[in-house]
């Protein structure tokens, strides 16, 4: 149910890119300097690298607002959260990554140019996820080791670039099962620092006060509401279905029905399925959840 005190984490050195990708607050392609690493990432789920040998990396217990969310043949389209926040989140990973002079194509979020084209770094994974991608604390110079499995402390995850987005009030604190308890607690406390400074999201953030939504604008233009990742993109999903009709009051059935987050409450034992058990919905047009982020751990899949 709960979060391990201790895991090893697998260390893989390599380098980052950006152009010619999509990178956002969250996730950005890494190659490993021996490409046949990736096939020592632990758990059920495979790393699926592309011909040239990169994989995207989602950086592991955190989720920035999304820059770009959907398919284009979505009702919608692909949408985002508010930009000034989510393009901050990701110009701020790819700086401390050590790019400069980030060039976007025009008005897309494909990266033309950065100098230098790559820079070295190192990821620490536990696995990848289900669509293929590697989970991982993402830091910016490497040990001299490679392929070893470590174990994590305060210290380290301090020098991750996961931690520095949550102590800049960049990301919400988003965990999964197995993530060691040590590190969410540290992550939790850099969080609860932040909010209670309102540094970035936190000075806007509608996620427990409340979110009015009389549309997809309504969470996606540069003044929309600051919500939680996960909440926006269940909503989007939602809306796209009801495009004509953006009344909520349907929505707490759509999140029991339509949707399989498995996840636990801080202090409850029991396991829940759906968010719509962590959702509310007031006036039709008004949506909130009921706990912070950090009180929630999903169950990975």
């Amino acid at each position: 149910m709960s979060a391990t005190s201790a895991m090893s984490m697998l260390l893989i050195r390599g380098t980052f890119r950006a152009s010619g990708f999509q990178p956002d607050g969250d996730t950005i392609p890494f190659t490993p300097d021996n490409v046949a690493d990736w096939k020592l990432v632990p758990g059920s789920n495979r790393v699926l690298p592309k011909a040239d040998g990169h994989a995207s990396i989602r950086l592991e217990a955190i989720d920035a607002l999304e820059t770009h969310y959907g398919s284009e043949d979505s009702p919608s389209g692909v949408q985002h959260q508010p930009q000034g926040l989510a393009h901050q989140a990701r110009d701020e990973l790819l700086t401390r990554l050590g790019f400069t002079n980030i060039v976007r194509e025009g008005e897309s979020e494909t990266v033309k140019s950065t100098t230098p084209d790559t820079v070295p770094g190192f990821i620490l994974t536990r696995g990848a996820d289900i669509f293929g991608r590697c989970v991982a604390l993402v830091g910016r110079k490497p040990p001299v080791f490679n392929g070893y499995e470590i174990d994590v402390d305060e210290t380290q995850l301090k020098k991750t670039l996961n931690y520095q987005l949550i102590e800049l009030g960049l990301a919400y604190p988003t965990y999964y099962t197995g993530f060691p308890n040590h590190l969410r607690d540290s992550l939790t406390t850099a969080a609860q620092v932040a909010r209670n400074a309102r540094k970035g999201v936190w000075e806007n953030d509608a996620t427990l006060e409340g979110a009015k939504v009389t549309g997809l604008s309504s969470l996606t233009a540069d003044n929309g509401a600051v919500i939680l990742p996960k909440l926006f993109r269940r909503l989007k999903d939602y809306l796209d279905l009801n495009l004509t009709d953006p009344s909520l009051a349907g929505f707490p059935a759509y999140l029991a029905g339509a949707q399989d987050d498995k996840y636990y409450i801080q202090g409850n034992g029991k396991q829940f399925t759906g968010m719509h058990h962590i959702v509310e919905i007031s006036n039709g047009q008004t949506v909130k959840m009921t706990h912070q982020s950090e009180e929630i751990t999903f169950d990975e899949k």
